[in-house]
Formats: C-alpha cells, structure tokens, sequence
C-alpha cells in the first residue's frame, strides 16, 4: 500500500475576501498503521468518538456503531453541528474518519489530533476543506429537541 507523504496537511481556501470567515470544516482525516487492539473495539471507538466530539466543542446527539466480523468497525456520531464517523480496517491497520463541523466555536483540530494520539496512528494524512454554504444557512439557528 502506498502511502502519502507522513503528516501532510493539504487545504482549500477561497480567495473572496466575504468568504475568510468560514464557520464550516470538513476534515477528512486518513490514519496509518494504527494500534490494531484499538481500531478494532467498538467501544473504546465509542467512547474515543464522543471524547473527540466533546473536544472538539459539540454537542452529540447520537452515537451509533457496528462491528463487522470478521473484523473493523464503523461509528458515527451525530452532533448538532454536523457528524464525526470513523470506518476501521484493523487487517491493515488503517481508519478513515470525516469530521464535518458547522459554526464557528468548533474545534475540529482538537479532535482531529486527540483522534491521531487515541489511536496511535504513526502516519496520517489530513485534508481540510472549507464549507461555503449561503449567507442564509449561516444565519439560521437551530433548536435541538
């Protein structure tokens, strides 16, 4: 399996000066040659979800996950700010996780990292892309029930 370069952050940016305030991230976090215990336990993938979550400033409404056999995990946390899911291959020691974030008091770079040393991830390769939605989605607030 080829690999990209060790910890390499690529970037979206917009060069609308309106646009510089961008309330909404989408990290898209791939981690190599993780801890295979770890990767590959669905609670603890739980648990480090939620913590991630909680890092990262939101607030998680829902958490759910399935265990595939013969191996890897899948979970998802559902946030009001969006998601943080992770999808496991323990066989290769690989996760794949999106951290998809709305509102500007998020922290998605918290999670992102506490996800990397949770996991013990040697190598990862982030990408990070900035959400543009309409000026009339961000003014909207949302009630969660």
């Amino acid at each position: 399996m080829e690999v990209p370069k060790k910890n390499q952050i690529l970037s979206s940016f917009s060069e609308e000066e309106e646009l510089s305030i961008l309330q909404s991230k989408h990290f898209l976090l791939e981690l190599y040659r993780c801890d295979k215990e770890k990767i590959n336990d669905e609670s603890f993938l739980r648990c480090t979800l939620n913590r991630a979550a909680k890092l990262a400033k939101a607030r998680v409404l829902n958490l759910i996950s399935n265990k595939f056999e013969p191996q890897g995990v899948t979970a998802i946390a559902l946030l009001a700010e969006s998601h943080i899911s992770i999808h496991t291959w323990p066989e290769s020691n690989y996760s794949a996780v999106d951290i998809f974030t709305c509102g500007k008091n998020m922290l998605p770079e918290l999670a992102s990292q506490y996800l990397i040393e949770a996991l013990k991830a040697e190598e990862h390769f982030l990408r990070v892309i900035d959400r543009n939605p309409p000026a009339e989605v961000l003014k909207q607030l949302r009630t969660v029930f």
